[in-house]
């Protein structure tokens, strides 16, 4: 009988796992079997402790952590299910202009980017030395001025004397600061680092302290800061 539940219990999870690789795209798919083997180890775990087989249940236990692990959250305990989805330690936030696309490191503020277009494209931007940046700097002006922003901020951290030493001034001084277009609600989760589900306090929280790091006024970027507020009012439907 045991084995017919658990043979029942896969069964399911075969068929929710198609679905969602039917209808999913690729980021939500791999979100989905990771829950779905998460759960599954969960299950088996629990069954395996009512029966009193530990030696089975403790391990599958741990693995079943391990894939839900993006859902603990640090002061509120273990949470598989939606409603809790603040990311684990790790967390970033990602924005992609035309040229570049930039992810800040909740934990340390650090900033790493990609240039997506022109002379530099496919390379990091922690490749780059300083008359590199200098010059991608100048290409996005021209043809991208978000993508501009995003890299004097990079610069600020990385050269913090760059503007001074090489007699420019910067984009946020000439008014560009504003967020580019529509945002969907995909990216605007990615913004904040949150999974989709997001209660409204973790969203606020991590509008809160995405804007000690990113606020222009602490050296932060003028376009990342809109692009972060932007994320904030859309998912709390403001």
């Amino acid at each position: 009988m045991q084995y017919l539940l658990i043979g029942i219990v896969i069964v399911v999870l075969v068929i929710v796992g198609l679905r969602a690789f039917l209808n999913a795209n690729p980021k939500d798919l791999a979100r989905t079997l990771r829950k779905i083997a998460g759960l599954s180890a969960l299950l088996l775990a629990a069954f395996f402790a009512v029966t009193g087989r530990f030696v089975f249940a403790v391990p599958l236990g741990i693995v079943a952590m391990s894939l839900l692990g993006r859902n603990f959250s640090g002061a509120g305990g273990f949470s598989p299910f939606p409603g809790s989805a603040r990311k684990s330690a790790g967390q970033t936030s990602r924005v992609r202009t035309q040229n570049i696309e930039m992810e800040l490191d909740h934990d340390t503020g650090d900033m790493e980017g990609t240039v997506l277009k022109g002379r530099f494209a496919s390379h990091p931007l922690s490749s780059l030395d300083e008359p590199e940046l200098l010059a991608l700097l100048g290409e996005c002006r021209t043809s991208d001025p978000q993508a501009a922003q995003l890299i004097e901020a990079y610069l600020d951290r990385r050269f913090p004397d760059w503007h001074a030493q090489a007699g420019q001034s910067r984009s946020s001084d000439q008014g560009t600061g504003q967020a580019d277009g529509p945002m969907s609600t995909d990216e605007a989760y990615e913004i904040l680092g949150l999974e989709p589900g997001a209660s409204k306090s973790d969203i606020r929280r991590a509008h809160r302290n995405l804007m000690k790091k990113m606020h222009p006024d602490h050296g932060g970027s003028t376009y990342f800061a809109a692009k972060i507020n932007q994320a904030k009012d859309l998912l709390l439907g403001s």
